[in-house]
């Protein structure tokens, strides 16, 4: 396969609105889809004239967008989170340094992410992006500019209209679907040529960057990994990559699925986040020190790693489906255990130079909303800084026979998300309130479900 190198370009974003009537005159864009991301990471928005966006570019919406479940249900009303009853408007402003092409689409059509604020101009507490950004500030305030590289897994299944089949590995240009594990295979990874071509030209015309592109261990499993920057700016392209993807894959008569285990008896997908610190005055990685060696700040890093993840597993594990990764010799980490080079552990130190040390949180799952899981992994990181933790000793061989130390299930997890002080203090108590409640409607939604499983093993045995 021809891989082409993604760069940034100038086909993505602009300073501000006069900049945006050029560049939509420019290129003879007739629509523009106006799109905010959701509790799980799903677009939301409206699509309109780019005439009518120019004239009046600040757009409202009802604050309900950020309480809908994933199956477009909402918690029920007496359920004790905050909401506005008569569900007024929020106001969605865009953030004009992503501005790009639709390249999928049938017209000429532009995209820009927004920022919801309430009316009276504060943020809306509750909206992922606006969270990340509080984040960001927190490290801002402290002389810090955190640095991420996303990893992001998934699959190519063949179309599936019946929920109740199993998903299927596609077939590629050599007329037969995957039956063995392909790790890093080239070959494999040349049986859908096409469609590669299809999700980097799509990824170019909207200015995304592509570091390097992989067949992982499952079958028609694919990982793409983003070059490291800005967390905010690198959520926004997981964001838009997870649509690329999926139109891409559609195109060619394929889906794409984030879901975190879509297939029995084959791995999982993750999103694995690398981190790190720089200071914001040096721009030095403050996890080596001079001598080149890591520093108090590297390890306390870690310890906040090992100490906060399990109480933002609901974050990083958002869905029922989510906990069927995180299973026992299933190559998925189980554990918040630390070490050198070792991809058997939750959080991996990977082999660097010392300007470049980071921390690779390898928990979360690639069902997880983007600007979420970075946010929870980085103020899991900052907790642990600001409070001087100490990590355990790094583990050396597997740590896949050590106790579980990640909750099972999802109310489990919601439940040690709300009982931890620290972090309703930076997410804030609406949010935190506001995410358990969704999370346990889909509980109660996915309660409803008889899955195969029980019509195999209860119906004639019990």
């Amino acid at each position: 396969m021809a891989k082409k190198k993604i760069s940034k370009s100038t086909t993505r974003g602009v300073k501000n609105l006069a900049a945006a009537v050029s560049w939509l005159e420019t290129r003879g864009l007739e629509d523009i889809e106006c799109i905010v991301p959701d509790m799980a990471g799903v677009a939301r928005g409206k699509m309109m004239p780019v005439g009518k966006f120019l004239d009046a570019s600040r757009m409202a919406l009802p604050g309900s967008i950020f309480l809908q479940t994933i199956t477009g249900d909402y918690p029920a009303d007496e359920a004790d989170y905050p909401f506005d009853a008569a569900d007024g408007d929020i106001h969605l402003e865009p953030d004009f340094s992503t501005l790009s092409v639709v390249p999928w689409a049938s017209d000429p059509t532009a995209q820009v992410i927004h920022d919801a604020y309430q009316q009276d101009g504060r943020p809306v507490e509750i909206a992922p992006r606006q969270l990340l950004r509080r984040i960001i500030e927190l490290y801002r305030h402290k002389g810090w500019e955190a640095v991420v590289a996303p990893e992001l897994e998934f699959y190519f299944v063949e179309r599936n209209q019946d929920p109740d089949y199993p998903l299927k590995p596609p077939v590629g240009r050599s007329g037969r679907a995957e039956t063995g594990r392909q790790s890093y295979s080239m070959a494999a990874v040349n049986e859908f040529d096409d469609l590669f071509d299809d999700i980097y030209d799509f990824s170019e015309a909207q200015g995304l960057e592509i570091d390097t592109l992989i067949h992982e261990e499952g079958a028609a499993q694919m990982e793409i990994n983003l070059r490291h920057g800005d967390p905010l700016a690198l959520a926004d392209q997981v964001f838009l990559f997870k649509r690329t993807i999926r139109e891409a894959a559609l195109k060619h008569n394929m889906y794409a699925t984030f879901m975190a285990k879509p297939i029995a008896n084959e791995p999982g997908s993750a999103m694995h986040i690398h981190q790190s610190v720089v200071d914001s005055k040096t721009g030095k990685n403050i996890f080596s020190g001079d001598d080149g060696k890591p520093t108090p700040e590297f390890f306390s890093f870690l310890a906040g790693q090992q100490r906060y993840l399990p109480h933002v597993m609901c974050i990083m594990a958002p869905y029922v489906n989510s906990y069927r990764r995180l299973m026992r010799k299933s190559v998925a980490p189980i554990n918040v255990h630390w070490g050198y080079d070792n991809r058997t552990v939750g959080l991996r130190v990977p082999n660097s130079s010392a300007e470049n040390r980071r921390i690779e949180n390898r928990i979360p799952s690639s069902d997880a909303n983007p600007y979420l899981a970075i946010a929870a992994s980085l103020a899991c990181g900052y907790l642990g800084m600001t409070q001087g933790l100490s990590p355990s000793e790094p583990i050396e061989g597997s740590a896949y026979n050590l106790p579980f130390g990640l909750p099972r299930g999802l109310l489990e997890a919601v439940e040690l998300f709300e009982e931890c002080e620290e972090l309703a203090e930076i997410f804030g108590s609406g949010f935190v309130a506001t995410y358990r409640a969704i999370k346990q409607a889909e509980f109660e939604t996915y309660m409803g479900v008889i899955s195969p499983w029980e019509r195999e093993y209860l119906l004639l045995n019990v």
